[in-house]
């Protein structure tokens, strides 16, 4: 892996991700559609914005919701509640990128054998988290992504609310590496990474027809 040391969010930082596959939407890689043999919208409009952004060389447009502003503002708290309960230090890292596919992730943090994923949820979704002690099904590729990407064992995913009582802020899960999960996603994202090269070889070719 190499790491890029920046902040995120910062300039450097988006131009370290342009036109990459990024953990955060690993999800879209492997999402299945609605009626066999097609491709899930998500998956197309991804592959989309990274032709686009390879081309253009520039990053796409996006919408940013308010949750993700208030994730964004809340997690130096959801960092700190994490260092206290598990006494652990919490590295800061820009963005990892993989180190042969064109693919990387930005870990909330990594730890001397693991990493750190944060979320602050809604109190409905924090609840979940709570009861269940499991990490949504939409984050299942992220993490594991991340391990992958960033070679670790072992990651952490941390929901975090403080509008909670104190004790009920801050939920940990362990997710161990999954080998098993982690091979047919190195696969798929690889499958996806040709398919937008592909596309980008294409494009250009008629572009210089034009």
């Amino acid at each position: 892996m190499k790491v890029i040391a920046c902040a995120q969010g910062s300039p450097q930082w988006f131009e370290s991700r342009l036109g990459l596959a990024t953990a955060s939407c690993f999800a879209d890689i492997i999402a299945e559609a609605r009626s066999k043999n097609a491709e899930s919208t998500s998956r197309r409009n991804l592959r989309t914005k990274l032709v686009l952004e390879r081309m253009t060389k520039r990053r796409a447009p996006g919408f940013e919701s308010f949750a993700t502003r208030q994730g964004q503002e809340r997690e130096p708290a959801a960092r700190l509640a994490y260092e206290i309960e598990t006494g652990e230090t919490v590295e800061q890292v820009g963005f990892v990128r993989h180190d042969v596919l064109e693919a990387g992730c930005s870990p909330d943090g990594i730890t001397a054998d693991g990493g750190l994923e944060i979320k602050s949820p809604e109190p409905s979704a924090h609840l979940v988290v709570l009861r269940t002690g499991k990490v949504p099904a939409q984050y299942v590729a992220q993490v594991q992504g991340s391990i992958w990407i960033c070679g670790r064992s072992h990651w952490r995913f941390a929901s975090f609310n403080p509008d909670f009582p104190e004790r009920l802020q801050l939920r940990i899960v362990h997710v161990p590496r999954d080998p098993t999960y982690i091979d047919r996603l190195a696969a798929e994202v690889a499958v996806f990474l040709d398919e937008v090269r592909e596309e980008v070889a294409e494009l250009a070719r008629m572009e210089a027809q034009a």
